[in-house]
């Protein structure tokens, strides 16, 4: 892997970083590198060590992260937002080392923590265990856990990044909204390092941090999410700041409402829009939207194949995962695997209209939530709404419309009124039965992606 170091020292004094407190240069950041790899040796981690690592993006994290796969470990990325299962995760990891970052904003090693792990098991996971004993850099990412239990993917480091090896290709200046315990996120970082690009971090992942960043540092490429789309067209904060820079939003890791895609089309008439496609078990595919107002989309590149089979898109990768350490294999005995997520096809185009375990069995009738969110997003007053599935004694499921509203609206009437226009407007099986008003004032989990779990946490309307 000695191509990793050599490119990165190819760019020299290209800026690979910049925020509100300053600029790095490549030359700069390979010598935070070597500055991380003393501090590995005085914390005694070595090659094999399986490493928790809980920090935000910062460009000292990046580096810290680099001197890691350098040194052969297995890096488990975690968000605080996730502090109440770290045990879990470290455990199933059969985690050695902890490192903690205790001051956000000035990291260096003596700003951070290092941590002996003890867990009950001091046997690695078989599938662990050949990078393990032949001392190869991996990752440890959990996935989402929006529609079910988060289960432990492993990650080979050499696969994810052999991709960028062959070729330099141009790279814009990216802001990194997804964290690096998410795949998109660790994805994102790889391609503009490997790439020769800029990265610009936030403080945080509001619409006015984000704004604020996109004018402040000439962001060029945003790669986000459609709820936080969503949020940054119901907050109106793009009124306030200047988007001349931005070229490309790309969106990803759940399915776009047309509301939200329509919307940010208007603002950003001249930004290219682009939905991605990937998961942790597989990695991030190459694909092109058929437009800037159209969820249609090639999928695919080097070393992918896909089929689709009962309208279900099954996927074969080279990137893929080497499994899971919490669960058993999702591959068939030709490496498929099965995404769960149904979709249309229209020649080289899908659709994708959202995933198996969403779909809403009303008596029968399939009801995806997609359909339904994107008109209710249209509705005054409504700033978001998540639907999902609740159980019912007469059809089996029905309709639930979770809302987050813009402004207090008497709840009878509310309710009253909706019902009214999805009675107008969508089939009857649509229509839903059950609305209720967040307690929380959000329907976005941590990864900002919409919560489709059932749980008591609303009221009423």
């Amino acid at each position: 892997m000695n191509w990793v170091r050599e490119r990165l020292q190819q760019f020299d004094q290209t800026l690979i970083a910049v925020n509100e407190s300053g600029s790095v240069t490549y030359a700069e950041f390979t010598q935070n590198v070597d500055t991380w790899l003393n501090a590995i040796q005085t914390w005694n981690i070595v090659q094999g060590d399986r490493v928790g690592l809980i920090s935000d993006y910062h460009i000292n994290t990046v580096a810290l992260l680099q001197a890691l796969v350098e040194t052969g470990c297995i890096v488990i990325p975690l968000s605080e937002d996730d502090r109440a299962d770290f045990s879990e995760r470290l455990e199933v990891a059969c985690a050695t080392k902890l490192l903690t970052v205790t001051d956000s904003n000035n990291i260096q090693p003596d700003t951070v923590t290092c941590e002996e792990v003890a867990t009950e098991s001091t046997d690695v996971h078989e599938l662990m265990a050949p990078l393990v004993n032949e001392g190869k850099a991996g990752f440890v990412i959990y996935t989402s856990g929006t529609t079910g239990k988060s289960k432990a993917v492993l990650l080979d480091y050499e696969r994810m990044v052999n991709k960028y090896q062959d070729k330099v290709r141009p790279s814009f200046r990216t802001l990194l909204f997804l964290k690096l315990d998410h795949i998109g996120g660790i994805n994102t970082l790889f391609a503009v390092m490997f790439n020769g690009g800029t990265i610009v971090t936030s403080p945080s992942r509001q619409p006015k941090d984000i704004c604020h960043c996109i004018e402040a540092f000439q962001v060029q490429l945003l790669p986000t999410t459609p709820s936080f789309l969503t949020m940054l067209l119901m907050s109106k904060m793009y009124e306030h700041y200047n988007f001349s820079s931005l070229k490309v939003v790309t969106y990803g890791t759940e399915v776009m409402p047309n509301s939200t895609l329509n919307g940010i089309n208007k603002i950003l008439p001249d930004v290219t829009l682009k939905q991605t496609y990937g998961l942790s078990e597989l990695g991030i595919l190459s694909t092109k939207s058929k437009d800037n107002s159209s969820r249609w989309m090639k999928i695919g590149g080097a070393g992918f194949e896909l089929k689709v089979v009962d309208d279900v898109l099954w996927i074969k990768s080279k990137q893929a995962m080497l499994g899971y350490l919490n669960a058993p294999s999702p591959f068939d005995d030709e490496g498929w695997y099965n995404t769960g997520d149904k979709v249309e096809v229209d020649g080289e185009f899908f659709r994708i209209l959202g995933r198996e375990s969403e779909i809403i069995n009303v008596a029968g009738e399939k009801v995806y939530p997609i359909e339904v969110e994107s008109f209710l997003l249209e509705q005054e007053n409504v700033r978001d709404v998540v639907v999902k599935a609740k159980k019912s004694p007469v059809t089996g499921q029905m309709v639930w419309a979770e809302f987050v509203l813009e402004n207090e609206e008497e709840p009878i009437a509310f309710k009253k009124r909706i019902t009214d226009l999805c009675q107008a407007n969508l089939a009857p099986f649509k229509v839903p039965r059950l609305i209720t008003i967040a307690k929380d004032d959000n329907v976005v989990g941590n990864r900002f992606k919409k919560i489709r779990k059932t749980k008591e946490n609303s009221q009423p309307a």
